[in-house]
């Protein structure tokens, strides 16, 4: 990924990285920095809840791990400050998401689809950077990197409107996903929508 302008505030060059063995490490780096994150790493929408809960830790790690060896497409991007790792985005086919396309949010959508359409399931940004910008950006990469790997469309399910509370944010709001040009396809519940893209026609 090419390195983009410095963000307002920021002194360095902010770099979007494909996650790849040699950057898991500065994953962990980044989840360890929040309560909300740590012992995560972006299982939840991938295990049954109660595997999520009991492995919330280094079993989590070991498997997200050994995703990242095994999958043949990355499993998201890394943004970085510097040398210091402050964004992230999960993204990927939707059947890499097992569990989260059993949800009500997204169980709806056409199961034929789920490997050539890419679903983004997560965004984090260190609470010291965020508000510049950082979330859009890992957005448009992961956007870029779903047209390369041959993905029909990509989609998202944030919350609707503009305004986020603390327990929503990993997911983004529809207003930065249709600034992107996403448009709503379903409206699950009465705070969320799916929206999506689609790359066939770019």
């Amino acid at each position: 990924m090419n390195p983009r302008n410095a963000l307002s505030g920021l002194d360095s060059l902010l770099v979007v990285r494909t996650l790849d063995q040699g950057t898991i490490g500065d994953l962990g780096r980044l989840f360890d920095s929040s309560s909300a994150t740590r012992g995560c790493w972006c299982m939840w929408f991938i295990i049954p809840v109660k595997d999520f809960h009991a492995g919330h830790g280094e079993q989590n790690g070991r498997l997200f791990a050994a995703l990242v060896e095994r999958e043949r497409v990355p499993m998201g991007l890394l943004a970085y400050a510097g040398s210091e790792p402050v964004g992230w985005i999960a993204a990927g086919p939707r059947s890499r998401y097992v569990r989260a396309v059993k949800t009500p949010t997204l169980r709806d959508g056409d199961p034929l689809e789920n490997d050539s359409v890419w679903l983004v399931s997560c965004f984090f940004v260190r609470q010291e950077f965020r508000r510049r910008g950082i979330t859009g950006i890992l957005l448009d990469e992961a956007v870029t990197l779903a047209g390369r790997h041959g993905a029909l469309a990509v989609e998202g399910f944030p919350t609707k409107g503009n305004r986020i509370g603390a327990a929503d944010s990993q997911v983004g709001t529809e207003y930065m996903f249709a600034k992107r040009g996403f448009r709503p396809v379903r409206e699950p519940s009465t705070n969320r929508v799916i929206m999506r893209l689609e790359l066939q026609a770019r």
